[in-house]
């Protein structure tokens, strides 16, 4: 969907002590073993996470996972401790452009320097608290 390409190192890159317990966490989604679909969760300043990675499989989308994958990203913030989550997208990526706002995300300032991302968002989220 980009048209000169992707590279993730410049869309800004975890190590895999930002993405693993007790810092973050990385969640797989899986249908019959194989992996279909992946999102993160990285420390990003006291009691702000950040959301990245999150994709789903092409023949997977349209149908309510993407949503479930991110409050399952979410309820994992939580937990880690993050009052706050914020995450980025590109334009290009409609799906993802609509979802967050529909699922409570705020669009805010720039607040990394991803050269793919066109929108900011942010949600308050609290430990224990029912996400929606």
């Amino acid at each position: 969907r980009f048209p000169r390409g992707f590279d993730a190192i410049a869309a800004g890159r975890a190590d895999a002590d930002d993405i693993t317990p007790p810092n973050g966490q990385f969640l797989l989604v899986r249908r019959l073993g194989k992996p279909l679909g992946c999102g993160a969760v990285k420390p990003l300043a006291p009691e702000i996470g950040e959301i990245k990675r999150m994709w789903l499989h092409p023949k997977l989308r349209g149908g309510g996972l993407g949503r479930r994958l991110l409050h399952a990203l979410e309820e994992e913030a939580a937990k880690l401790g993050f009052r706050r989550v914020r995450l980025d997208t590109s334009a290009p990526l409609h799906e993802a452009v609509h979802l967050y706002p529909s699922a409570g995300y705020q669009e805010i300032k720039r607040y990394n320097d991803n050269p793919y991302a066109t929108h900011w968002y942010e949600k308050q989220i609290a430990e224990g608290q029912a996400i929606q």
